[in-house]
């Protein structure tokens, strides 16, 4: 289990992250989500022990990270701008983690090698970006570590390797109870992979909850009652958090049981009912447009 309990990091008079407090539970795909400046970085940083935090504290499984070996050998880092070692080749790079992580696979880093056909000896500076993405996440699986913390990780794969990388995550995590963290900007990227979602919005941790339970809350309708009949009193009732009405069809976004929902709206004998899927996007702009904050505008 990780858990950071009110940390803050500061530059100088920034305040990248504000007094965040999170745990994340083993065995399942927790997204941080946040536009550019929101503080992932700088979070996942201080998590993989890189910097330290000014205030509060991170535990991983209950060690201290900063300056740890042994918590470190836990999990593989896999930064926005990929590090490797001047002019080497994928097999150096293997070679050189495979002294850092006890647990490390050689063959499983050749078999994913092959399957994504990567040139081994090939040095790395001529990669694309989408390469040099393919072979951090190729070496931290190889890295058999229980945790992978993933800044950005899917930004310049193509839709197949996205799909191909995700397949590997849910496999690991059916396998050996890998969890994997994964910071971007981009909510459709994470929706249908993460069990847990956190929202960093200006450092501070706006909301962080189970998908299922996000889910389960918060519903979309539409119907159309009798042309002889106002709704307004019924609608009233609801807990709305967005309405669209285009002619005789509303559109309703609402938060409550989808049965309760669905009893009250009936209320008013709809002669048309049909319950809408909710995106992931959908319901946290949704969700925080309620607390005042324009999400529309942060997250795309």
């Amino acid at each position: 289990m990780i858990e950071a309990v009110n940390v803050t990091k500061r530059f100088g008079d920034i305040v990248a992250v504000d007094d965040v407090t999170l745990s994340i539970d083993e065995g399942k795909v927790f997204g941080l989500i946040g536009t550019n400046g929101a503080g992932k970085s700088t979070f996942l940083r201080m998590l993989s022990g890189v910097l330290i935090p000014d205030a509060g504290r991170i535990d991983i499984d209950g060690m201290t990270v900063f300056e740890n070996p042994v918590c470190k050998e836990r999990f593989f880092y896999i930064s926005d701008e990929a590090f490797f070692f001047l002019n080497a080749t994928p097999d150096e790079m293997e070679r050189f983690y495979e002294t850092c992580y006890p647990e490390y696979n050689r063959s499983r880093y050749e078999d994913l090698m092959a399957r994504f056909e990567l040139d081994r000896k090939r040095k790395i500076s001529t990669f694309s970006k989408g390469m040099k993405k393919q072979l951090s996440i190729i070496l931290g699986l190889a890295a058999n570590t229980k945790y992978m913390f993933c800044d950005e990780t899917f930004d310049g794969l193509d839709p197949v390797m996205r799909q191909g990388v995700k397949s590997l995550f849910a496999q690991d995590m059916a396998d050996r109870g890998f969890t994997p963290i994964i910071a971007s900007h981009n909510l459709r990227e994470l929706e249908d992979i993460c069990d847990t979602v956190g929202l960093l919005y200006k450092g501070g941790m706006l909301l962080s909850e189970d998908l299922d339970d996000i889910k389960g809350d918060v519903h979309k309708v539409q119907v159309v009652f009798p042309s002889d009949y106002d709704p307004a009193e019924l609608i009233g009732r609801l807990r709305i958090l967005e309405q669209e009405q285009r002619g005789s069809l509303y559109t309703l976004i609402a938060r409550g049981k989808q049965d309760e929902l669905n009893s009250t709206l009936r209320e008013g004998n709809p002669v048309f009912m049909e319950a809408l899927p909710l995106s992931l996007e959908e319901i946290f702009i949704t969700s925080t447009g309620v607390e005042g904050y324009d999400i529309k505008k942060i997250i795309y």
